[in-house]
């Protein structure tokens, strides 16, 4: 199924270095919508059931062979039947030759025709780990992203609340940052959301006081990062005395972030907490709990204290923000 974003051609060109046996029009000018791709084996075999135009074509070893196999009338028919379906691009692999009747049926239907030496399996595995990402739905929200020891952190809360200063000091205990003050949350499939920055905000920095400050200039290039998964959830609010805060840790709260459950921490804010600290023990305690170890747990069973099935609680993002 088509997507509502879009990647020109000429970028997967650069980024896969494809070879060009022919553009109709500039690479600049054709888009590619569809995140999967095909092997269009039955459709030269004569079989267009369920044909999706969409997808980008791969002629692998496989269907050159099959093609061979044939006379060049029939070689003709068959590929002029895929090419009557007019996909974005044909792209053959293994630096294969295909047959001399595939440049004139490209140019008759103003196909892209593309040629690489990487396996067909190897490169139709990329390309789709590629355009996922490049296609995949999105939202931009209020926070910050950071990576801390691996982790993916969004960490979400009123305006003033203290993120930026939080990330500025993650950043200056070795950490990276991807995005500050609006985070481009992709859901790459029903599991994995990955965070960036939009283009034109990466790597600056508001603080209050101080202004805008540019991340990677200040810090180095090793302070920064283009994307990230987001593992966890943090959310800052001010300290409520009347508010009873999670003191063992035994309760799963959860965040949906575009129908994906994200593990929540709710940190409560105030004078003398070092929120950088707290935050690194949360994420390096959000990792252990991933690979089966909750310290709560193990103190309850020390202490002879029958523990019960944690609880797991799901709230709706961005219910204040």
């Amino acid at each position: 199924m088509a997507s509502k974003y879009s990647v020109s051609l000429d970028r997967l060109i650069k980024e896969f270095d494809y070879e060009v046996l022919y553009l109709p029009v500039p690479a600049n000018e054709i888009s590619v919508t569809s995140p999967d791709v095909n092997r269009p084996g039955l459709i030269l075999a004569g079989r267009d059931d369920y044909f999706d135009p969409e997808r980008a074509q791969f002629l692998g070893l496989s269907e050159i062979e099959f093609l061979k196999t044939l006379d060049e009338e029939k070689q003709k028919e068959s590929l002029k039947k895929l090419c009557a379906k007019k996909p974005p691009f044909i792209l053959v692999t293994r630096n294969l030759e295909p047959p001399k009747c595939t440049l004139e049926l490209v140019k008759e239907y103003k196909i892209p025709l593309l040629r690489t030496e990487d396996s067909t399996s190897g490169c139709m595995s990329a390309l789709i780990n590629y355009l996922g990402t490049e296609l995949a739905d999105r939202i931009t929200r209020h926070g910050v992203l950071v990576e801390v020891y691996g982790e993916g952190v969004l960490i979400i809360g009123d305006s003033g609340v203290g993120k930026s200063e939080t990330a500025v000091e993650l950043i200056k205990r070795g950490h990276r940052l991807i995005a500050d003050d609006a985070v481009e949350i992709r859901r790459i499939n029903s599991k994995t959301l990955v965070g960036s920055a939009p283009d034109n905000i990466r790597h600056f920095i508001e603080l209050r006081g101080i202004g805008i400050i540019n991340a990677r200039r200040i810090f180095g290039m090793g302070a920064v990062k283009l994307s990230e998964k987001i593992n966890m959830v943090i959310q800052l609010e001010p300290w409520s005395s009347e508010k009873v805060y999670d003191r063992m840790g035994l309760d799963n709260e959860y965040i949906n972030i575009m129908n994906v459950k994200v593990p929540l921490t709710v940190v409560p804010v105030k004078p003398g907490r070092n929120l950088a600290i707290i935050i690194e023990v949360a994420a390096m305690n959000n990792r252990q709990k991933k690979m089966g170890y909750n310290a709560a747990n193990e103190l309850l069973h020390q202490l002879g204290i029958q523990d019960t099935e944690p609880r797991e609680d799901e709230v709706e993002i961005w219910q204040n923000y």
